[in-house]
């Protein structure tokens, strides 16, 4: 799933709700657990000689009047309030001790894997929630910031509490600056084929010439599709197109109930596989470069691998950026995915829900993937935006973010059981799509596989094993930082770094760390590696279309189209 990762959802409310009742699933299951008698007692031991420590460091500064300016490196106790003050220096340094204390005990819980790492999430949940710059009562920064602006700060705190209330969620970022069609989104083209599931955007070219062979995008459905086009200097789509290509992109619809029945069978057959049929229409291709982001990659991976059941080859390459198809490492989210989880949503919004199917609401998931990362993306701005009173910065990839979606009900409880759950994506023959027998092998077309090393979502080593379930010819990239940053990293701003290998086909060993020990790291983006990929596969340069569409599909509306502006 994707990232989104990094949603911002309230901390009351039915959302928060929804995160506890998931926590509360975790901690039930750590009835029974047991500690060894050996471990606590060192813990123990440990403990209580670190806080008698700590308290006679602070009866010193005390009577010395020093403060610890420093010492407390943790982000959230930086700030020069919480040293000048040795209740609250004291305070932090005992809250960080207990919160180590507290990880360790949870490491040292005797399970499976599966259980200790469920356990370790809901310790730090408590953890995370539990710090003393989270309060009003405790954080000194904020009490400053209070007597200083003569309590407007807390006035302007309440204020904008209130309208995240409203809004159903935190603000990350300050919203009224971004309008989707107006600075984000903004690359030109034309919808030039819509039906109940997505619109298709042809993007019009920048250059005078254009590589043969047409592209189509599949971004994934659980995000909007201009992460991938937020602004001029950071979107993927106009540097493809800046690089001669055709270029054409899914916009998918944000289901409201009308679409709460739709499956993955249908996301496949009306949604990927119609998009390339009515781009080889449009354009008189017989095969397209195609690429999938996230779930996106999922999608366009099944639909080919379906394609080829029925003796048809459709694409000329196939790019996977940040995506699963062998779910055996499911990151973070496999914290979440039991047999009873998935069989509770088959019985609320699934298809044999007794009321009907029904949708698993964007703010619902924008909770979850936000819990993933509770400091940066919910404590941070409870502190910021509540506490101290300040407007979050304008950022587009935040704004992005909180522009959530929802998913059909039956749809997602099919992709949570037969790949999170089941993994059965991967075994040739296992599944049957659109009334075929999937076998990704069958995909007869050479892939670039792109994973970012520090993404939480889909571990990159996962990603790399993707590799295995292809037959064609083969190209591995790993690029820095996470599941989004990692990917939206446009060369122009000369950052991060990438890791590729001379390794090629089956000379690709199995292990992901076997590779990385022979890759070779390069300055800046993976972004002219894949480009130049891609090009020997686009063909021959030919002029440049004049216009967007073809005489039976003629442009709708400008992009970004309607269903983009969808909200949740």
């Amino acid at each position: 799933m994707s990232s989104k990762h990094q949603h911002g959802e309230p901390v009351t409310g039915e959302h928060a709700k929804a995160l506890g009742s998931a926590v509360g699933e975790i901690w039930k299951s750590m009835a029974g657990l047991k500690l060894p008698a050996a471990a606590v007692g060192e813990l123990q031991a440990d403990y209580l000689k670190q806080v008698a420590s700590l308290w006679n460091d602070s009866l010193k500064r005390l009577r010395d009047g020093a403060d610890v300016a420093g010492r407390l490196s943790d982000r959230r106790f930086a700030h020069a309030d919480w040293a000048q003050s040795p209740a609250a220096a004291f305070m932090a340094q005992t809250y960080l001790l207990n919160a180590r204390t507290m990880m360790q005990l949870a490491d040292s819980v005797e399970g499976d894997e599966k259980t200790k790492a469920r356990v370790r999430f809901a310790v730090q949940q408590w953890i995370d929630a539990a710090s003393p710059s989270n309060y009003l009562a405790l954080n000194p920064e904020a009490q400053r910031l209070a007597l200083e602006s003569k309590g407007e700060s807390i006035t302007r705190g309440m204020q904008q509490l209130f309208s995240d209330v409203q809004k159903g969620r935190v603000s990350q970022t300050d919203e009224s600056v971004f309008e989707v069609g107006r600075n984000v989104a903004t690359t030109e083209g034309a919808v030039v084929f819509e039906n109940e599931l997505f619109q298709l955007i042809e993007y019009k070219p920048l250059t005078a010439t254009v590589h043969e062979r047409p592209a189509l995008f599949v971004p994934p459905c659980i995000n909007k599709y201009y992460i991938m086009d937020l602004q001029p200097d950071n979107s993927l789509i106009r540097f493809v197109v800046e690089q001669g290509h055709r270029l054409f992109v899914i916009s998918w619809r944000n289901p409201d109930p009308s679409l709460a029945g739709k499956t993955w069978d249908d996301y496949i057959a009306d949604g990927a596989i119609q998009a390339i049929e009515v781009v080889r229409e449009i354009t008189g291709a017989r095969t397209l470069n195609t690429l999938g982001f996230c779930v996106g990659g999922t999608i366009i991976a099944t639909a080919l691998a379906v394609l080829a059941a029925r003796g048809e080859r459709t694409a000329q390459s196939l790019t996977l950026l940040t995506t699963l198809l062998d779910f055996s490492d499911a990151g973070v989210l496999d914290l979440f995915i039991d047999e009873p989880s998935v069989r509770l949503r088959e019985m609320t919004i699934g298809a044999d829900a007794p009321n009907g199917p029904g949708l698993l609401r964007g703010r619902e998931l924008a909770t979850t993937f936000s819990f993933l990362r509770p400091n940066d993306l919910v404590w941070n701005y409870v502190v910021g935006n509540y506490l101290k009173g300040e407007t979050p910065p304008p950022f587009d990839l935040l704004y992005w973010n909180s522009d959530s979606t929802n998913l059909p009900g039956p749809m997602f409880c099919w992709y949570l059981r037969h790949t999170y759950l089941q993994d059965e994506l991967k075994r040739p023959g296992r599944l049957s799509v659109c009334g075929e027998k999937v076998d990704l092998g069958a995909i007869r077309a050479p892939v670039f596989v792109y994973a970012s090393r520090e993404d939480h979502i889909v571990p990159w080593a996962a990603a790399y094993r993707s590799l295995a379930l292809m037959s064609g010819p083969k190209r591995f990239v790993l690029g820095a930082s996470g599941h989004i940053a990692g990917v939206i990293n446009p060369p122009a701003k000369k950052k991060r770094s990438y890791w590729t290998s001379p390794a090629a086909g089956a000379a690709y060993p199995t292990s992901a760390d076997a590779w990385l020990a022979k890759a070779t790291e390069h300055p800046g983006s993976w972004w002219t590696d894949w480009s130049q990929w891609l090009a020997v596969h686009g063909g021959e340069q030919v002029p440049a279309p004049r216009t967007l569409g073809s005489r039976a599909y003629k442009p709708i509306e400008p992009a970004p189209g309607r269903y983009v502006k969808q909200k949740a």
